[in-house]
């Protein structure tokens, strides 16, 4: 299969011909079916640039649901078993569109909602200002193995765990695509900064990425700068050609180490008394907290023993500090010419080791 590719056509159609479990992202922003009645005025009596496209309009909600139903099918359809999907509405159906992703067998991990930093006012004073969409990020069903890089969210949050609430400004400025009489191209053209998040957080460099409505093309410009693959399908030709337009002056990083993910719990696990048997500790070897106040013995099944207490080295770390829990790994170290170092270092020559190819 072709990829990092713009198809131009009916989304659910052009999705059946995908080879089917190919794709191990989906990012959707499908029409939000507003039911706009009437246009739209600021107080100055400006017309206020809303979504007022024929690809926004649905009859009834039944339609609707029919039409959602069919594009998660087909997109469902297209992804692997442990592959992931997000979905981004606002109020008018995201609620329709949970229940049907439910309903089709995915498994919601999240709804992250996205705050918008400078949103549209309320212009006529009846409603709360709307500040904020939703996005839902969902399993293709509740077994898979599905990817989270825990670890890079919490380094782009300056090492806080990342929240499921997001401040971030709506797309504007420079980076608002607009068409050559300076209108708005797509009137709901997504911030890149909210793609990155998502592309970063739950997939890996070199994966193939899908965005079933791909419009104004930041799903896949993002994916291209992130070391991923794409594809797009887009019904508009004059979306699809300013994207294809747009893609042509994204560049990947050519360092291809700095795209990287270093997430340890993709490393190989590798149990405390494979340390033991494989002789990088002995048992007797005499192992003392980080901070120098506690001793203990390691045993021939890779237990420790401290005073009148045998466990884990988890355990025993726990136990010394009169806490809930410990990382073992960190908390106990070995000593080497008189040097203190944590038993995580022989973990990771032992994991070293493990990835080593044989010749």
């Amino acid at each position: 299969m072709e990829r990092n590719r713009l198809l131009q056509g009916d989304c659910i159609a052009l999705m059946k011909t995908l080879p089917e479990r190919s794709v191990d992202l989906v990012f959707a922003d499908p029409p939000y079916n507003l039911q706009l009645q009437q246009d739209l005025h600021r107080p100055d009596n400006s017309k206020v640039d809303g979504v007022t496209d024929s690809w926004d309009r649905f009859d009834s909600f039944a339609a609707y649901d029919s039409f959602t139903e069919a594009w998660l099918t087909a997109a469902r359809r297209a992804m692997h078993d442990d592959a992931a999907i997000w979905v981004i509405g606002s109020y008018h159906n995201i609620y329709r569109v949970g229940a049907i992703l439910q309903d089709l067998g995915f498994w919601i991990l999240n709804d992250i909602v996205w705050r918008k930093t400078n949103p549209m006012p309320n212009f006529r004073g009846r409603r709360f200002t709307n500040a904020h969409e939703t996005l839902i990020w969902a399993a293709k069903h509740e077994e898979s193995r599905y990817t989270f890089n825990y670890r890079a969210m919490k380094a782009l949050n300056e090492e806080l765990q990342m929240r499921s609430d997001w401040s971030l400004p709506i797309c504007n400025g420079p980076e608002r695509l607009r068409d050559d009489k300076g209108r708005k191209l797509h009137a709901t053209q997504k911030p890149e900064a909210l793609l990155y998040r998502v592309i970063l957080s739950s997939s890996k460099p070199g994966d193939l990425v899908l965005d079933p409505f791909v419009g104004s093309g930041t799903t896949a410009a993002v994916a291209k700068r992130l070391g991923r693959d794409y594809i797009g399908l887009e019904r508009e030709a004059d979306y699809l050609a300013f994207a294809e337009k747009r893609l042509a002056d994204v560049r990947t990083l050519s360092d291809t180490a700095l795209l990287a993910l270093d997430e340890k719990r993709e490393a190989p696990r590798v149990p405390f008394g494979t340390l033991v048997e494989r002789g990088f500790l002995d048992a007797g070897t005499v192992l003392v907290s980080v901070d120098g106040r506690h001793h203990a013995k390691v045993r021939a099944d890779g237990r420790l023993v401290v005073r009148d207490f045998t466990g884990s080295i988890h355990q025993a770390g726990a136990h010394v500090q009169k806490a809930a829990a410990c990382n073992g790994w960190t908390y106990w170290c070995y000593e080497v010419e008189g040097q203190r170092l944590p038993i995580d270092i022989l973990r990771q020559k032992v994991r070293a080791e493990m990835q080593v190819t044989p010749s």
